[in-house]
C-alpha cells in the first residue's frame, strides 16, 4: 500500500491555516502545521514532508530564509516548496526563486489553483523519487558486475 503524502503548512495566521486545511480536506494526505520559521525547519527535518506550503511573512525566520536553509541542506533539499504569500511584487517572486522555492502562489488563494499545483508538485516529487531509486539500482548493479571497469560498453 502506498504511503500517504505528507504536507506541511507553514503559516503564522490560524485563519490561513484553517483555509488551507479545508481546501486540502478531500486530498488524501497527512497534514502537519508549523507557525513560525524555526518550527518549520524543525518539523521539516523531523517529518520530511513531500511538500511545504510556506508563507513568506512569518515570525522568527522568514519563508525566504526557511526555504534557503532547507534547499541548502542535503537532508531536506528534495522537499518541494510552494511559497504562499500576500506579497506579489516581482522582486518578491525573484527572492523566492533565488531562495530555491519550486513554485509560487499569491493570496488570495483559489482552491482549484492550489489543488492543481499541489497535485502537480506531488507528481513531480514521485517522479523525482523514482528516478533516484532507479539511479541507485543501476549504480548498485554496475558495482556488482565482476571484472567490469568503468561504464559498461555497448549502449
Amino acid at each position: 500500500m502506498k504511503e500517504r503524502h505528507k504536507i506541511l503548512i507553514a503559516d503564522d495566521n490560524p485563519t490561513n491555516v484553517e483555509l488551507l486545511e479545508a481546501y486540502l480536506a478531500d486530498y488524501d494526505c497527512e497534514i502537519a502545521v508549523a507557525s513560525d520559521g524555526l518550527e518549520t525547519l524543525a518539523m521539516a527535518r523531523k517529518i520530511h514532508p513531500d511538500l511545504i506550503l510556506l508563507d513568506i511573512m512569518m515570525p522568527k525566520m522568514s519563508g525566504f530564509e526557511v526555504c534557503q536553509k532547507l534547499k541548502s541542506d542535503p537532508a531536506t533539499k528534495d522537499i518541494m516548496i510552494l511559497m504562499v504569500t500576500a506579497l506579489n511584487e516581482l522582486g518578491d517572486i525573484e527572492r523566492a526563486v533565488a531562495a530555491g522555492c519550486d513554485d509560487f502562489l499569491s493570496k488570495p488563494i483559489h482552491k482549484l489553483e492550489l489543488l492543481k499545483r499541489v497535485e502537480n508538485m506531488l507528481k513531480l516529487r514521485q517522479v523525482t523519487d523514482e528516478l533516484a531509486r532507479l539511479r541507485a539500482y543501476i549504480d548498485a548493479m554496475e558495482e556488482t558486475r565482476p571484472g567490469q571497469r568503468g561504464p559498461a560498453k555497448g549502449y
